[in-house]
């Protein structure tokens, strides 16, 4: 259910109220001592409320699309791990050297 603010247009008092869409808009303040006419106030509203692990793009990708960006990951990965192992090489020739 939608909730709609209000605003008292006597004591200015604003409050909330849950209501059905097809409930016609409320017309009396509800503070009891007021009593005055209300205006339904323009709000946009909470949103989407996502709920569970996450909305992600990447949550809808395609197989083919995961198994090809898997490849590159363990191929990137294997890369790098061969160059950190050629700089150690390279700079302990460079350490003896001095």
């Amino acid at each position: 259910m939608p909730t709609y603010e209000y605003e008292c247009l006597k004591c200015g008092l604003i409050f909330e109220e849950f209501q059905r869409i097809s409930e016609p808009p409320l017309t009396k303040c509800k503070n009891a001592n007021c009593n005055g006419k209300v205006r339904r106030l323009f709000s946009p509203g909470a949103g989407f409320l996502f709920k569970g692990s996450g909305f992600y793009i990447t949550d809808y990708r395609s197989d083919s699309y995961k198994k090809k960006q898997k490849t590159e990951t363990t191929t990137s990965s294997s890369d790098s791990s061969k160059s950190s192992k050629t700089d150690i090489k390279t700079s302990s020739k460079t350490t003896e050297s001095k």
